[in-house]
């Protein structure tokens, strides 16, 4: 009876023991308008071999890159991944997540680790990267509770760029501490609105978020936007907190370089698969100054007592491992196996292949907005801004229309931003990526011509 459920007679004795006659009685507490009077309306069991008919049914629903050709980002994107990294990664040692609480016996997952830290820090040009967190979001989220405990304010300013699910998760963040989030919104070209930024800093403010490239595609002035939040404050000004496609920077500024104290970003486009959804992987990187603030922890390489290199786990900033009034974040452990993959993903490319990937992105971007924009009634939303591989694209039909009419004929034709309250119902965000060939790109454009001008 161990692991057996309990049955009608254990249940009665139960009810005997603590003294009622049935499990009704249990719930005199809650008011009777609130009970059920009907049980609920559970179907009969069925078996094994039912039960995975059905749920392979359900999965069958699902469209994903393998039955789909994919013109979607807005933080997942498809990329190519080498076998190769299958190949490491699927070795035994890399086959837990789990932290390495002890060291000793865990030397070569620090090891990984410290590389992907080393990685990370020298991708963004910043000072210092940690083990990792859950996502993008959470990255961002932590940045900026990071920006709340290192100055005397309780305002963070915020650009419309930001992705609307970061947008979320801070404001859930937010709520808890009272933290008031201020946004800055984009100005006619797309791009954050400056005038509305230096405005917004005549308030005290601890720190200021913005996405590179934002949301909508557009490559913001970060250095322009970080000069004008540098110059309030003196030493006190508020932290300027990057969220950015690690891709990007293969060709574009990284933050360390335009002045960011606190550089985020969402791993996934680092050789992990979309996976519907995750598990994905955060980048946390910020300047020495604040290294001791940085949430969840960090590896460093050292020397045993015999004079052998090893690694330990040299910063723990949660409450188990300091005094729980100084600890800075509840984020607990790190993703292990997605930092490995991604570790493998960048050094198997190298700086030469990033480049590569992000040429790849950008010129073929720029080929199918060229081809769209030239459909009738079809233009680019920000026609003067320069984006990297995502640009968004006003329709004179609803965009959930056409991209349920892709979709039928094999595509997935990119993101309705009415879905989030932004824009107007024909903007489409669509994102191009390395994986997308010459031929499957025309083919898209010649599909989406004919549903958009009524030729199909």
């Amino acid at each position: 009876m161990r692991y057996t459920p309990s049955g009608p007679d254990e249940q009665s004795e139960l009810l005997r023991e603590i003294g009622v006659e049935n499990f009704g009685d249990l719930l005199q507490g809650i008011p009777a308008h609130l009970r059920m009077d009907d049980p609920i309306a559970i179907p009969e069991g069925i078996s094994e071999m039912e039960v995975r008919a059905e749920i392979e049914g359900l999965a069958a629903k699902n469209r994903g890159p393998s039955d789909l050709i994919g013109f979607a980002g807005g933080g997942a994107y498809d990329h190519f991944i080498p076998s190769a990294i299958d190949s490491v990664i699927s070795r035994s040692e890399f086959t837990t997540a789990y932290t390495p609480y002890q060291s000793e016996v865990s030397q070569g997952t620090l090891q990984v680790i410290y590389e992907f830290q080393s990685l990370v820090a020298e991708l963004m040009g910043m000072d210092v990267a940690n083990a990792s967190l859950y996502d993008g979001a959470h990255a961002v989220a932590e940045a900026m509770l990071l920006a709340y405990a290192s100055r005397e304010s309780n305002t963070i300013l915020v650009s419309d760029g930001l992705n609307p699910h970061f947008r979320k998760v801070i404001e859930t963040y937010a709520a808890g501490l009272s933290i008031e989030l201020r946004s800055i919104p984009l100005a006619s070209d797309g791009r954050t609105d400056a005038t509305v930024l230096r405005e917004a800093l005549t308030d005290p403010a601890a720190g200021f978020i913005l996405s590179q490239p934002n949301f909508f595609g557009c490559l913001e002035d970060a250095a322009g936007l970080t000069e004008i939040v540098k110059s309030t404050g003196g030493k006190k000004a508020p932290l300027v907190i990057a969220s950015v496609y690690p891709i990007s920077l293969g060709v574009i500024a990284p933050p360390g370089e335009w002045g960011a104290d606190v550089a985020t970003a969402e791993g996934q486009s680092l050789g992990l698969p979309l996976s519907l959804g995750g598990p994905y992987l955060g980048l946390f990187t910020c300047s020495e100054e604040f290294i001791r603030r940085q949430p969840g922890r960090i590896i460093g390489r050292t020397l045993d007592r015999d004079g052998r290199e090893s690694y330990v786990l040299t910063l723990q900033t949660r409450e188990q491992h300091i005094r729980r009034q100084r600890a800075t974040s509840n984020i607990c452990t790190n993703q292990g196996l997605c930092a490995a993959w991604a570790t493998v993903w960048m050094t198997l490319l190298g700086p030469d292949g990033l480049r590569e990937v992000a040429r790849q992105c950008t010129q073929k971007a720029h080929y199918l907005a060229g081809l769209l924009n030239s459909v009738p009634g079809v233009g680019l939303s920000f026609p003067d801004t320069p984006f990297f591989n995502e640009f968004t694209l006003s329709l004179p039909l609803e965009a959930g229309g056409v991209l349920r009419r892709l979709a039928d004929n094999g595509w997935l034709g990119g993101i309705d931003l009415n879905r989030f309250g932004e824009g107007a119902p024909g903007d489409l965000l669509i994102s191009v990526t390395e994986s997308r060939t010459r031929e499957e790109i025309d083919a898209f454009a010649s599909v989406f011509t004919d549903i958009v001008t009524g030729g199909e």
